[in-house]
This record gives structure tokens, sequence and C-alpha cells, in this order.
């Protein structure tokens, strides 16, 4: 915050430094945008104009302004004010600026005193009390403001959590205007407790999969997914334990290492997903949308782009319920970024790149009915109604999931033992040092191996070439598949502990492949 008059200026004016884009930080990145506050005493009508292109939360935020300045004891002054935000060829967006436009406002009338503040960096939305609310994307803020120099944050106590998590910044937690006017008045005087909470909530407890009886081919195809990174598609009848399954697998997955946790909360953070008082997020994100849901929503976008659901799911797992009932158009759009682990939203005024490197598990019927493959039921679905429901998943997306599984329904018999199979600890253990070995050999997950690097990793015997030749010539695999059966043989063997990828590595990988029909 830049607290000097701007010389042969004929009114009193004031510079600021305040964050631009607050609401989209983690994609654009973050840019200081100067604002000018200019009290013109000459003018004998009052008057509160901001130009810049500031959008219409930003000019409502005049009323707010001076209502809250009023509200907290100081008087607005009786003069005309213009706020100049720049650079004006730069949309403004969001309600963070009203707390640094109302301390210019006091700054210009003489409120605040200090001229060597200029470290200090403001966020904040103001109520009419004049109370300091909560912001979105406090995370990369503060992030940013260390990255350009910046020593001190100004910003809502309930914000302080999650700022917190950047290290080498003072931050100066205040609730209301008048607590952020003592502070930047006299910042070594202020003494208010910042509360700092290691994580974002208590530790959440996932289901586990010693509950699900029986399946043990889904969970065989689900621990191999989770160990590599690799994407799942269920198929089987109604009550079979597909979603059961699906909402497991994040129990399985390893902690977050720092810097993923770093991104995944400055994500849910832009998108105003943290409560107040907020920290670091721990747990790795499981996101679950309604079929219903628009290709918008789920992938990122808008007037002004803000991260969707896949984005969400970064490091995470993304969970498409019922997969045929989705739009064809909104399944076709996570086809990009399936492959390239993030997404590009592009605009006429910019192109906003979001991360999106998730771990896709789908569940869907054989048929409309949901009996096409079960013998206990009959399936009254005519033959075309089925050919029709399977290619409501295009082949190209299909050829993007690594594994598929069938998912027969649970014996009777089964489900009356007490105890189920495996319990998640000890899946989690198996997968946490096949992803070990993955990390310490490549620096990446196997499904993120491309060309020379899969080439060299997962190289194969005669006996295993002999085998992948056949397999590509009668399952009609393409290149692309032809890479992802590598990658998986690759995890298989990994779970092994095995160096080499053996044929029966290989084969276990091509029965996942070969299952590719309802």
């Amino acid at each position: 915050m830049h607290l000097r008059p701007i010389p042969e200026c004929p009114a009193v004016c004031i510079d600021l430094r305040v964050l631009a884009c607050v609401r989209t930080a983690a994609v654009y990145g973050i840019e200081a945008c100067p604002i000018q506050v200019e009290v013109d005493v000459s003018h004998g009508l009052p008057a509160f104009a901001m130009v810049g292109l500031p959008d219409a939360g930003i000019r409502e935020s005049r009323d707010r302004i001076r209502s809250a300045i009023r509200n907290s004891g100081f008087a607005f002054p009786p003069h005309r004010i213009t706020v100049n935000l720049s650079p004006a060829d730069m949309r403004k967006e969001g309600v963070s600026f009203d707390l640094p436009i109302a301390l210019g406002v006091l700054a210009a009338s003489g409120r605040i005193g200090r001229r060597d503040i200029d470290d200090v960096l403001l966020i904040g939305a103001l109520s009419l009390d004049g109370g300091i609310q909560p912001a979105r994307g406090v995370l990369p803020v503060a992030a940013a403001a260390r990255r350009e120099g910046y020593k001190a944050l100004l910003l809502p106590r309930g914000n302080t959590g999650e700022a917190a998590v950047v290290s080498g910044l003072r931050l100066f937690g205040v609730s209301t205007l008048a607590e952020a006017v003592a502070a930047l008045n006299d910042p070594a005087a202020f003494s208010q407790p910042v509360d700092v909470p290691a994580t974002s909530a208590a530790p959440i407890v996932q289901p586990d999969f010693a509950d699900v009886h029986g399946q043990l081919l889904a969970r065989r195809a689900l621990e191999i997914a989770a160990a590599g990174g690799h994407n799942v598609l269920l198929v089987g009848p109604p009550g079979a334990g597909k979603t059961m399954m699906a909402r497991r697998v994040a129990g399985i997955l390893p902690p977050l290492t720092f810097d993923e946790a770093l991104a995944v909360t400055s994500i849910h953070s832009v998108a105003g997903l943290l409560p107040p008082g907020a920290g670091l997020v721990t747990v790795r994100p499981f996101r679950a949308p309604h079929h219903t849901v628009s290709d918008v929503a789920l992938v990122g976008g808008g007037q002004f782009p803000r991260p969707g659901e896949i984005s969400l799911a970064h490091h995470g797992v993304l969970f498409l319920d019922e997969m045929p009932e989705f739009s064809r158009h909104v399944l076709e759009v996570i086809r990009q970024p399936l492959e390239e682990g993030q997404v590009r939203i592009a605009r006429a005024a910019r192109t906003s790149t979001f991360p999106a490197s998730f771990m896709l598990i789908g569940a869907m019927n054989p048929c409309p009915c949901g009996y096409a493959s079960e013998e206990s039921r009959r399936c009254r679905c005519p033959p075309q109604q089925i050919d029709r429901y399977a290619s409501r998943l295009s082949g190209p997306l299909r050829d993007r999931i690594d594994l598929t599984v069938h998912v027969a329904a649970v014996p009777p018999q089964e489900l009356h033992e007490e105890t189920g199979g495996e319990s998640s600890a000890s899946i989690r253990r198996r997968v946490v040092a096949a992803r070990g070995c993955q990390l310490v050999r490549d620096g990446t997950l196997n499904a993120r191996l491309e060309g020379r690097a899969l080439r060299r990793r997962a190289r194969l015997d005669h006996r295993g070439r002999r085998l992948l030749d056949t397999a590509v010539s009668k399952l009609a695999v393409s290149a692309r598949g032809f890479d992802r059966v590598l990658r998986v043989a690759r995890t298989i063997a990994d779970l092994d502990g095995s160096e080499p990828v053996s044929a029966d590595h290989l084969a276990e990988a091509l029965q996942f492949r070969a299952d590719r029909t309802p």
C-alpha cells in the first residue's frame, strides 16, 4: 500500500495497490492493481465515481463503503471522490476491493497518516456496519504477495488461517474497518492475535473397503487405478456396489504432499469453498457432480472464468455416476483434460488455464433397465436400445479409460457375512508403496508416463511382445490404448514389487482392456 500524494495534482490524491482478479488468482496469477483515490475540494457537489472497468459488484461498493466509513466513526469526505482502478483495460471484479478503496478514501482525507507502509498488501470485503467479511482466493494472494516482495498482508480475520500457510509474511487479521485503520497507522502497536490452524478441519473419517462384500475383481481394478492414477469404468446392474466402492477410493490414496495440498487449497479458496478460519486442505478431494451438470460447471468457465468440478477434483477423484445419463457434450469436454492434466478456457480477453489432474471413476448400467448381463433377472431392453445406451459414451472417451471392469451382483450368501473384504488401510499401504516407487523412479505416476520414458519403464520380453501384438490385432487396440495398456502393466508390476514388466502383468492389464462393452 503506497500512501503518498501525487505531485502536481490540484486535488488530494493517494496511490494504493491492491490485488486484481482475486477470484481467479490461481488461474491468471496475481497482478498488483494500482488504485488512485482523488478527493477534489474544488467541486461543490459531493460525488463518488469509479473508473477503470469495475464490475457491478465494485460499482455497488460505493454505498457499502460510505456506510462502513460512517458506521465506523469516521466522517465521510463531503467532496467529489474519484477512484481510478488501473490498468484501465483490465476488467476488475469481486468485492475484495472494498477495503482498499475505503482505506484509500480515509487516507486521502487524512485519517491514515503514515507514509512508510509500502510493503503492505490489502484485501477484504466490507459490510454496512464496518465489519470485514472473508474473501475468496486469499491463499494464492498471499503466495503472490511473498513472491512480489511484500512484507505484510492486511486481510479479514477469517482468512488468516489459509494465509498463514505462506511463510515470510506478517499478517494483520482485522475484523472491522476501525481495526484496519489502527493497524496501518501504527503497525508496531497492532497486536491482535492471529489464529493459525494446522489443517482445514478435524480428520475426516473415510468409508472403508472392509464394508464391501465380494467384488474381488472390481476391488483389484480400483487398487491398480489408485496405485497408478488410472481411469476406471465400473459396469454392472443396480445395487451391485459400484457407487459404494467408488466412494471408498479416496480412502486408499496416499496423503497429500505439501505442494499438492497447497494447490488443492488454492483452488478451493478461489472457488470460495473454504470455510472461514480454514487452513491447509489435507484430504484428497472427491467430487461427484450430478448428471444434470453443465459443461461449464464441469470444466470451468463463465464470463469471468472459474474452476469447475474437474479442477476441484485436482489431485483427487472425479466420480461420474450413471455416465450415460450425462449429456454427450458434457462428457466430450473432459477428453482433453484427461490427457493433459489441465484445461484451457479461451475467452476474447484472455485464455485461462486451470489445473485438472484427477483420477476419473465412471459407473454405468449395462443397459437402460440395468440387467442385460444378469442371469437371475430378465432384461427387457431390445438390442438396438442397448446399443444406443452404450454408444452414449463415445469411442474416443472410452479409449481414454484404462480399466473397464464388470461388477456382478453380490450373491446373497456373501451379504450375510459379518465382515467384508480387506480393509482400506492395508490396501492403502500397497498403493503408497507403489506410488513411492514411481515417484522415485520417474518423478510422476505411471498414468502420466509418455514416449521413450514409457517404453523404457515398460520394456517387454519376447513373450510379452507376442502377447501384446496378438491383443492389438484381436481387440483392435488403438495407439493410445497401446500406451495405456503398458502403463497399467507397469503399475501392476509396481504393486507386485517387480522391476521388469512380465507377460503375466501384461495379461492382467489386457484383461481390463478387453472388457470394453457392457
